[in-house]
């Protein structure tokens, strides 16, 4: 008989495993408005995107291929923020049974912090002061 422990590290395995197989359908959109759609496993980063798309360029986006010099400018961008290159689909949390729509675009560097973005890190950030009455 197997004893409790050793059924409960097998199912974390077990889903871990079945985990790092699923796949994300991808359709992405260039500035163009052309799309095309992908299946990559949830453990791609959005660098492995860019470079997987760039060596595998769709024929629909033809003219759009001669705008860009190489996969290190292709940039993702999901629910109207820029991806950095490390980051996965498994960490967006994506789900694999439906449809992702992300937009493609050629840059060179990602933008600045937007003022906005800087207002909320400043609030979110701590600081401590001190006060003494005598």
């Amino acid at each position: 008989m197997m004893s409790r422990e050793g059924s409960v590290s097998e199912d974390v395995a077990k889903r871990t495993d079945s985990a790092s197989k699923s796949k994300v359908n991808l359709r992405l959109i260039m500035v163009s408005g052309k799309t095309a759609d992908f299946v990559f496993k949830n453990t791609t980063s959005a660098g492995d995107v860019a470079e997987h798309v760039y060596n595998n360029w769709p024929e629909a986006w033809a003219e759009e291929k001669d705008k860009i010099s190489n996969h290190h400018v292709l940039r993702l961008i999901y629910q109207g923020r820029f991806l950095h290159e490390n980051v996965t689909f498994a960490a967006l949390n994506l789900a694999s049974s439906k449809r992702t729509v992300m937009h493609l675009v050629p840059r060179e560097k990602l933008p600045p912090v937007s003022s906005d973005d800087n207002k909320t890190n400043e609030k979110t950030s701590e600081s401590s002061c001190c006060c003494i009455i005598l």
